[in-house]
């Protein structure tokens, strides 16, 4: 039982004794509310999956509840039910109701949202944005047209069928259910009629056309020079969005382009842009893009990169920083069907597929811009060294590593070392001990190595694992011993007397940073090696005797 943006679990005393806090719960409530819904699980610790043995729920507690969010909140719908673990102890599930069209919030006017398994706050900008989400999410299901079933594209409707069947994220349950009964479950029909979602994947070419708004895709290949010289379109809404998806992939010849690498007494082709991320990338296009708004969505080829631009910004709470680690789902029926027919790696934003693809491949991570009114992603052609990309190949493939440890390991081997500052902030952690989880094993295996504690550790790749890649690393000083950098810096002040930091730093190379050089001086003043005048940045550093 893991938090996630449908599920959080409170521990009793949120209700319960002297440290109840009602409001807190109300602001969680209002959270649900105002994103997709979810469960509140009351009873149950954050780090356990039962509540505490012998542990019982009062009957007057689930009628407090009914009360008391209501009074501490407006627009906010809950039902609150006593449960019985497998332990025979009681808690909680508190069901907070998706709130389709108005804006929720707590009885003092705050405002927030889940996103993720965080509760955030929704600040005054932001509201009429929110508002605008609202309708985004209720498209899907929406019935606009009074079309049967009956009258849909049955050719679109079989192959539904099929791959519903076919697939392995399936559970048997659904597989076993009437034809009826699957596009129910999925929500293609209401009552035997076709909402939105079911015109975008079942619907004729015809309905498809009048849907407010339909998706289209236009290529566009450029040259050298940023001069258009190739398009295509798929503008004439025949086909639903899988069939989308397999068009782009197989119609556009550059996706075959490569290049060779030696690997050895062999050749390794590495795709220009990996496929695996073209379909990835364009599959959250379709399953994340506001359907609300008017735009196509744009794939222009340059020499040098790949843009893929999407319309409308990102739902509420994801942002271009956070976009590896959060999820929110703006289209969450039409995202379900991606996840299930295969058409992307998971229901959430499936970044992390796209980062260990392409760092695996040796190269950059996707750059993620929001514009005014599109969101465009960029991958760069250019391989960051042919160094790198034996590096990860070798690891991928001796250690047989786990996603989040092939993302880290790239990103530590593309920087030559990086602290755990910089990592962290990469990777958009923010929880104590939450860089453990991405660096997993590599220490373990001693493929990455590490030096200092806490915020100062430095992580980099073992050269002894690099020598046996059969390549030389580019040397550097960031991983330079202490008694090295300090021969370094005397050794500079005896040639450049009354230096500042910044200087120093600069004639020794620039590659460590400030703060460990800084460090370094300051031990070196307490042991009188050196002298300094001044304060601040006009301080200036002297030999006071020699080694």
């Amino acid at each position: 039982m893991k938090e996630n943006s449908l599920l959080d679990k409170k521990s009793i005393a949120i209700i319960k004794g002297s440290k109840a806090n009602w409001k807190e719960l109300a602001k969680d409530c209002v959270c649900f509310a105002n994103g997709a819904g979810g469960k509140i699980i009351i009873g149950i610790e954050d780090t356990e999956n039962e509540p505490p043995a012998g542990q019982k729920i009062p009957d007057d507690l689930i009628e407090k509840i009914q009360k008391t969010i209501p009074a501490l909140t407006h627009n906010v719908g809950v039902v609150p039910v006593k449960k019985e673990a497998d332990n025979k102890a009681e808690y909680i599930e508190l069901q907070v109701f998706r709130n389709s069209q108005s804006i929720a919030s707590t009885s003092d006017g705050k405002y927030y949202m889940r996103v993720s398994d965080e509760c955030k706050p929704v600040l005054p900008e932001d509201l009429s944005r929110l508002l605008a989400e609202k309708n985004a999410f209720v498209w899907e299901e929406k019935v606009v047209r009074s079309i049967p079933a009956s009258a849909c594209d049955m050719a679109k409707y079989d192959q539904f069928l099929k791959d519903v069947r076919s697939s392995e994220r399936v559970s048997e349950f659904v597989k076993e259910m009437t034809p009826e009964e699957i596009t129910d479950y999925y929500f293609l029909t209401q009552n035997g009629i076709l909402t939105n979602l079911g015109v975008l994947w079942l619907g004729t070419r015809a309905q498809r056309a009048v849907l407010h708004y339909p998706p289209a895709v236009q290529f566009i290949r450029y040259d050298e020079n940023e001069n258009k010289v190739f398009k295509k379109v798929w503008d004439d809404y025949s086909k639903n969005p899988k069939e989308l998806i397999t068009a782009i992939l197989k119609e556009i010849p550059d996706w075959n382009e490569f290049v060779e690498v030696s690997d050895g007494i062999f050749r390794k082709n590495i795709y220009n842009y990996p496929p695996e991320a073209i379909r990835e990338i364009v599959a959250n296009a379709f399953a994340h893009r506001n359907y609300t708004m008017r735009g196509d969505i744009f794939i222009n080829l340059y020499h040098d990169r790949l843009e893929i631009h999407s319309p409308g910004l990102l739902p509420l709470g994801v942002t271009p920083s956070n976009i590896l680690s959060k999820s929110v789902q703006r289209n969450a029926l039409l995202a379900k069907l991606f996840y299930d027919l295969k058409l992307m790696e998971k229901e959430g934003s499936g970044y992390d597929k796209v980062y260990e693809l392409l760092l695996g491949s040796g190269k950059q991570v996707p750059e993620v811009i929001e514009a005014d009114d599109r969101v465009i992603v960029i991958i760069k052609k250019q391989i960051v060294s042919s160094e790198v990309l034996k590096l990860m190949d070798k690891a991928s493939r001796d250690l047989q590593l786990k996603q989040k440890e092939v993302i880290a390991l790239g990103m530590i081997a593309q920087k030559e070392g990086i602290s755990a500052i910089d990592l962290s902030r990469s990777l958009n952690i923010s929880k104590p001990n939450g860089l453990q989880y991405w660096i997993g094993r590599l220490l373990d295996l001693k493929v990455v190595l590490s030096k200092g504690k806490t915020k100062g550790t430095l992580y980099y790749v073992n050269p002894e694992f690099i020598r046996t890649t059969d390549f030389i690393e580019r040397t550097n000083l960031k991983r330079i011993e202490p008694y090295r950098l300090q021969e370094l810096i005397y050794e500079d002040l005896k040639n450049y007397p009354e230096s500042a930091i910044s200087e120093i730093n600069e004639r020794i190379g620039g590659e460590i940073k400030q703060r460990t050089l800084k460090a370094k001086l300051d031990e070196m003043l307490d042991s009188g090696l050196i002298r300094k005048e001044g304060e601040r940045k006009g301080t200036r550093y002297f030999i006071n005797k020699k080694l």
